[in-house]
């Protein structure tokens, strides 16, 4: 069995056409359901977002980071750990975040300002921790990656599609109420489709390397959940935001990181395993999580003083 750290994935160019296509269909999905209305609340829940956002790319990365140094992963392994904790929060955050009986205006408005940030913010974040960490770095340079094609590439997937929806949503708003919720559940239905295809055509790398691999990413995954919840506590968010927040955190656009993968990195074995791994792991932490919460119904004092006289969030 070969060393993971030189395994790689098959992946010919039309499947990556098509994953970047996808990709691209599911973020114009989420802007269909955001509206310039959902950037204008930044201002007012200023203090949640600007924690959700530091959580997300500053503390997160540097938690990663951390775990990496204590697992001792193989050099693949912790690339694919750093560049998932880079990835902007995936779509399904807004729904978990519902399920669980959180703030689901500041998840959602959180989703769409971090897609934005992490157009530019996501490739610098990657080179800086990336090059720095002690086993990994090596490995980086062999692949000499430019961010700057980095961000093209991110434009291409994130930013086009997320605008294009975005003006839809305002410029047309009839029909985007009729095809924003089919748009979102085919676009989720084809990204998991191709994960699933991707992993039966590599099905001999995941089964073989599945042990080095899983731990790896359960405890990163509860590390990301605990990241978004201990940022914040600790400063100060009421229970209600606790729960947005832990699920914008925790929740990372897997999908976003194969693409890259495969586009920058050959399909790197071990970082496209932690990759596909991760996209199913998530939905399983992040549904039992949001299962748990749900039996754990808010009162007054998890809620912040200006939603005490609202009416009740009942759980669907």
């Amino acid at each position: 069995m070969l060393p993971l750290d030189e395994v790689r994935l098959n992946f010919n160019p039309a499947s990556l056409a098509l994953l970047n296509a996808v990709l691209g269909f599911l973020m114009f999905g989420i802007a269909l359901d955001t509206r310039v209305a959902d950037f204008r609340r930044v201002m007012q829940m200023r203090v949640a977002m600007a924690v959700g956002v530091a959580a997300q790319f500053i503390v997160l990365p540097a938690a990663t980071f951390a775990l990496t140094l204590l697992l001792e992963p193989g050099p693949s392994i912790a690339l694919g750990m750093i560049l998932i904790a880079c990835c902007p929060p995936g779509s399904t955050s807004n729904i978990l975040t519902h399920r669980a009986g959180g703030n689901v205006a500041l998840s959602v408005s959180m989703t769409a300002l971090s897609n934005l940030i992490a157009i530019f913010v996501m490739p610098l974040n990657f080179a800086f921790w990336g090059g720095i960490h002690p086993t990994a770095a090596p490995l980086l340079k062999t692949i000499a990656l430019d961010p700057g094609e980095v961000v093209v590439h991110i434009i291409a997937i994130i930013g086009a599609p997320f605008v294009i929806g975005i003006a839809c949503a305002h410029y047309l708003p009839k029909l985007t109420e009729r095809i924003k919720k089919p748009a979102r559940i085919l676009s989720l239905v084809c990204l998991i489709g191709f994960i699933l295809a991707a992993i039966a055509g590599n099905w001999r790398y995941f089964v073989d390397y599945a042990g080095l691999v899983l731990l790896a990413v359960a405890l990163h995954d509860a590390l990301a959940f605990a990241t978004g919840y201990a940022c914040a506590s600790a400063t100060g968010l009421a229970e209600y935001d606790r729960r947005a927040v832990s699920f914008e955190v925790g929740i990372r656009n897997g999908g976003l990181g194969l693409a890259l993968i495969f586009s920058f990195f050959g399909g790197l074995g071990g970082m496209a395993v932690v990759a596909g791994m991760w996209g199913f792991w998530e939905m399983i932490a992040g549904l039992g999580l949001a299962a748990w919460w749900a039996r754990r119904p808010l009162n007054d004092e998890d809620t912040p003083m200006r939603l005490r006289r609202a009416p009740s969030r009942g759980r669907t």
